[in-house]
């Protein structure tokens, strides 16, 4: 299949197959602007069943389509009409990382909630009417899950707008940001909160949910050695009085996250060989430096070279080497320029000039 992308100065081709190889089948793609030379990459490190290959292939298909690829060699992603709904201008609110003993300054707080910090996809879902749609942290239109636009369609009121995570098929939501066509958010947290919980009065099994949170000293610790225990990425902290902005700010603001554990996100160089790692790279002043390599597990696809990838580590060295990388997922939803040796959490006593 042949997938078309145009967009003022953009204009890409992405190209899939199933293609027959030994006793079995492998899904294999390559992209590019048209007219150059395109590369190419696999989704399966070893030849698989025709069932597992289909299954892959649909996804890939399902995840370009919804990032506007579209069969046709002009690449338009949607009808004119509703060429609009692609970019919807719909921003979250991003979070400044703290350190924990900054956290703990807030923790005893009363101004302050705190939230896990979950380890998923962030998504904004608007509902209008009977239409559902998914928004990315870049304002994009995605998919979602059908479970959980079906459970959409089936709460609250005929128009809404929820910000959250996607962990597999359930969204949790911890923002209510419009109702019934009314802008929420210039409302102070704890309203906006108070509103979204009384829309989801749902059960835990449900495909939409909404986020636990900890408003008392004695509630905030017991959440804070639970999260700890069961291995948790970490904490969020939000003022109860503050309004929702889009963007990040330059520094503070008034949702913090702190984690427990480091993560990155780097660009893929390739993978090693035949087996289920890839080489790391982050962007220093520009160019690509190498900070080491990270093993795929057995049931994640071996992403491409040029994708981003998260990974989890515990500290990395001067030179910019992750240790204990452990792999995340794929992300979609942040571009090569935020992949940066800036990001790294150095090992104690090194420094970014040394060498090793």
């Amino acid at each position: 299949m042949s997938l078309y992308f145009k967009e003022g100065s953009s204009d890409k081709k992405y190209h899939a197959a199933i293609e027959p190889q030994g006793n079995g089948f492998v899904v294999n793609f390559s992209y590019g602007r048209r007219g150059s030379t395109l590369t190419i990459g696999t989704k399966t490190a070893e030849p698989v069943d025709y069932a597992t290959a289909k299954r892959i292939f649909d996804k890939l298909v399902k995840e370009k389509t919804a990032k506007g690829y579209t069969p046709g060699a002009l690449g338009t992603p949607y009808p004119p009409t509703n060429n609009e709904q692609r970019s919807t201008g719909i921003l979250p609110q991003l979070l400044n990382s703290i350190d924990e003993a900054e956290a703990e300054k807030l923790l005893a707080d009363p101004a302050w909630l705190t939230q896990e910090k979950l380890d998923g996809r962030r998504v904004l879902i608007r509902r209008s009417g009977d239409q559902v749609t998914g928004i990315n942290r870049k304002g994009l239109v995605i998919a979602l899950p059908q479970a959980v636009v079906g459970c959409a369609l089936s709460i609250g009121s005929m128009q809404w707008l929820m910000d959250g995570e996607c962990i597999g098929d359930t969204f949790i939501a911890f923002d209510l940001l419009e109702r019934a066509c009314v802008d929420l958010r210039p409302q102070p947290y704890r309203k906006r909160l108070d509103a979204l919980y009384t829309m989801l009065l749902l059960g835990s099994a449900l495909p939409i949910q909404f986020i636990r949170s900890a408003t008392t000293v004695r509630d905030t610790r017991a959440m804070l050695a639970n999260l700890r225990q069961t291995n948790k990425e970490g904490i969020v902290l939000k003022r109860i009085d503050a309004p929702y902005t889009p963007g990040r700010p330059a520094s503070g603001g008034n949702q913090l996250k702190c984690k427990f554990y480091s993560t990155a996100s780097c660009i893929v160089a390739g993978s090693n060989g035949g087996r289920r790692s890839i080489r790391l790279e982050l962007l220093n002043d520009g160019q690509r430096v190498s900070v080491g390599s990270v093993t795929i597990p057995p049931n994640q696809d071996i992403p491409a070279a040029g994708q981003i990838v998260e990974v989890r580590y515990l500290y990395a060295f001067g030179g910019g080497c992750l240790y204990q990388p452990v792999f995340l997922g794929v992300r979609n939803d942040i571009d090569a320029n935020a992949c940066s040796v800036r990001q790294l959490k150095l090992k104690p006593g090194d420094s970014a000039d040394d060498d090793g």
